[in-house]
């Protein structure tokens, strides 16, 4: 919910920002890699919240983590402005990032290479994997890093919208973009040779500079059977004091 009324634009500024406040210091868990539904989980309660009081405290809805919620909450982060928190957020849900050691994967007890629809969150199962493969959490996490991190997206078909992340753990990452009829390719790379936290772009489409907009790249794709090369660099800082 707190995510969902970020997301939808619903919430006042102010309550967006206590609501994302609120769910960082009492859902998201860095130092065991969760993000819950809800915390704490139902148990001896007279009260019912439903069919999620049917599993055991710290499975699924009942205090896991449900990837599903946990990818809006980092979508949520991202469009309020917070990118490099939200790709740290999204880092850490990763599965592979949950069976980094032996010891980690010994834990989690899945396949390191499919999305968990959930993860316990409860002693002594917390960090173990829960339905993997059977889940909609794969889509919705491509969607959040290649859209809400990356901050790629096409719009109407042919537009390509683009706004740059910068982070100054990479010094470049790129994206290969396919039109509908799989004839044309527009090779897309963002560098940060610097690997600077902030600063402008400098823009090239196949060798022509090309306008930022409200730091937002659009680029009307054509379907003419070619490949294009779209080049973004982080400009170096004294050619920004000049």
């Amino acid at each position: 919910a707190q995510a969902w009324s970020v997301i939808s634009g619903a919430a006042p500024d102010k309550n967006a920002r206590q609501a994302l406040q609120s769910a960082r210091e009492l859902l998201v868990s860095e130092d065991e890699g969760l993000i819950r539904l809800l915390t704490p989980a139902f148990d001896q309660t007279q009260k019912n919240p439903g069919y999620i009081k049917g599993y055991i405290p710290g499975v699924r809805e009942n205090g896991g983590q449900y990837t599903h919620a946990a990818l809006w909450l980092v979508r949520a982060f991202a469009e309020m402005g917070h990118r490099p928190y939200a790709a740290k957020l999204l880092k850490m849900l990763t599965p592979v990032d949950h069976a980094a050691s032996e010891g980690q994967a010994n834990q989690y007890m899945v396949e390191p290479y499919a999305v968990a629809a959930d993860i316990y969150g409860e002693v002594p199962l917390t960090g173990m994997g829960g339905w993997t493969w059977y889940t909609g959490s794969a889509g919705w996490m491509y969607r959040v890093m290649l859209e809400s991190i990356l901050g790629l997206q096409i719009q109407e078909g042919n537009k390509l919208i683009l706004q740059p992340l910068i982070l100054p753990e990479w010094e470049y990452y790129a994206i290969t973009v396919n039109s509908i009829d799989g004839k044309t390719t527009y090779h897309i790379k963002i560098s940060n040779q610097q690997k600077r936290s902030e600063g402008s772009f400098d823009v090239q489409l196949d060798g022509d500079d090309l306008a930022m907009v409200d730091d937002i790249i659009e680029v009307e794709m054509r379907d003419d059977g070619k490949e294009h090369e779209l080049e973004i660099a982080v400009r170096k800082k004294r050619d920004i004091i000049s």
